[in-house]
């Protein structure tokens, strides 16, 4: 960086006078002040491996919790029948080589797009001299540590329970799923790192909305890897004693201590080099009929399904729905990310992998790693109510010109990397991606240590007995 003009200042820019030569020493000091002391900016080029200094990184300990609650759950899952859940199950297909006992991630596109926790547990797993490129530095003893890691498979757990016996699921007798949750948290609780700290300073990813559905209130003081906090509405709603939840108190969940993570993109990645014209102006493919703030998602499509170069199809990405849904989104110049039950899917991270600019409309959507870079450069924000009128999202659409689409693109193909997971290792465990999803997530939660040590301090000088409440923690 350099100051605007840099022509060399010869003697006869200074007077001989006194007061004229002070206060031209005086303006250059100010200048030097200001040039050397001004605030370095967030680097523009969003796949930079940190945004922090090299020397910088993040001390995890990996919580010792029994095998049977993270690698012992994926042998559970390959041993199970097929998903009923869904029409073709991809892991358990006549033929399929996938036995009992192997580690690799299912492709149940149920569960696939909440496979966050294997990958950065993969991470840690790795053997440190192959974990140069992770920002991550695996610690052995607990006291050295930023942050302690707790490897349970949430997601997973949950996802294996609701394919046997959904009807328990929100229940606690029969459910498997709640007996492991209770396992957890019994161990982690009654540890001297939880006592030291309260929880704060540890990490549980719960990517799927009901991961750990039944412990979320004995878990909230820790920091929580989640998709966003559309699955903790209802939780918030009854703690902030019948207010209504356009007033979310985030007791549990907030931007202060929790990271927002992607989902797991389920469609292949299409480079800008293989980018073809593109005839359709808007795609959209899912189910049309949600809860809560996915009534928006209904009315939409009541809307756009019959204007001309739109495309409004019903349905999931498996078996021929990911080809349509592959097809539909590299043909498309926008792909609709309106929201469903919770504020984002992995929907949108299929758009940006196919280079099909997101028109985002849901309002209090919260997105993965912002801050590290600026969602708007490749992205469309639209108001539900703007979405609402009649012809006003089509028209806006066409609006945008040809180049700035282009630029779009091209902006999108940059952060392309940050949302991807798989390492290419079987069983997840090997180097990482140096600009992937993972080293992403552990940037994050580095970024959150300031508030999380500051909240520890403060709760340790607290005298017995003092209660202090809940508070709202917005942003």
């Amino acid at each position: 960086m350099a100051l605007k003009n840099n022509t060399p200042l010869s003697s006869s820019s200074f007077p001989c006078s006194i007061p004229s030569l002070l206060l031209s020493f005086s303006l250059l000091c100010t200048l030097f002040f200001i040039f050397f002391n001004r605030p370095s900016s967030i680097s523009n080029d969003p796949t930079s491996i940190s945004q922090f200094s090299q020397k910088n990184s993040l001390n995890v300990f990996i919580f010792n919790l029994p095998r049977s609650l993270n690698y012992g759950l994926l042998e559970r899952y390959w041993a199970l029948p097929p998903d009923s859940r869904i029409p073709s199950d991809p892991d358990h297909e006549t033929g399929s080589n996938r036995k009992p006992g192997n580690l690799e991630y299912p492709e149940n596109p149920l569960i696939k797009q909440y496979s966050a926790e294997y990958w950065i547990l993969g991470d840690l797993m790795t053997p440190q001299n192959l974990r140069s490129r992770s920002f991550a530095n695996r610690v052995f003893d607990a006291k050295e540590a930023d942050v302690i890691f707790v490897p349970f498979f949430a997601t997973l757990s949950a996802e294996i329970q609701l394919s046997l016996d959904r009807s328990v699921f929100r229940k606690k007798s029969g459910n498997e799923d709640y007996q492991r949750q209770r396992e957890v948290l019994d161990l982690v609780k009654n540890s001297e790192a939880w006592k030291l700290s309260g929880g704060r300073d540890h990490v549980f990813v719960l990517t799927d909305p009901v991961a750990m559905w039944h412990v979320r209130d004995e878990i909230a003081p820790a920091m929580l890897l989640v998709v966003d906090f559309g699955g903790w509405y209802r939780l918030d709603a009854k703690s902030s004693n019948g207010n209504s939840t356009e007033r979310i108190q985030h007791t549990q969940v907030s931007l202060l201590k929790d990271v927002i993570v992607p989902y797991t993109h389920l469609l292949p990645v299409l480079r800008l080099s293989e980018d073809q014209p593109r005839r359709t102006l808007l795609y959209f493919k899912g189910a049309k009929h949600r809860h809560r703030g996915g009534v928006v998602r209904e009315r939409l499509w009541d809307l756009l399904v019959n204007e001309p170069g739109v495309v409004m199809e019903e349905g999931f990405p498996n078996a021929t729905g990911k080809e349509q849904s592959i097809k539909g989104m590299r043909t498309s110049e926008f792909c609709l990310h309106p929201a469903g039950d919770t504020p984002t899917s992995c929907r949108l991270f299929d758009a940006i992998q196919s280079l099909c600019i997101p028109v985002i409309v849901s309002d209090r959507i919260e997105l993965p790693f912002e801050g590290m870079i600026d969602y708007s450069d490749f992205s469309v924000f639209v108001s539900e109510n703007d979405a609402l009128q009649s012809k006003w999202l089509v028209s806006h659409l066409q609006s945008i010109s040809k180049k700035q689409r282009e630029k779009f693109r091209r902006n999108m193909a940059l952060v392309q990397p940050m949302f991807v997971y798989d390492n290419g290792h079987p069983g997840g465990i090997g180097p990482i991606l140096p600009n992937g999803a993972v080293n992403q997530i552990w940037k994050k939660v580095y970024q959150k240590l300031p508030m999380v040590k500051e909240a520890i301090v403060r709760d340790r000088r607290k005298p017995p007995g003092v209660s202090i409440p809940l508070r709202c923690q917005c942003i």
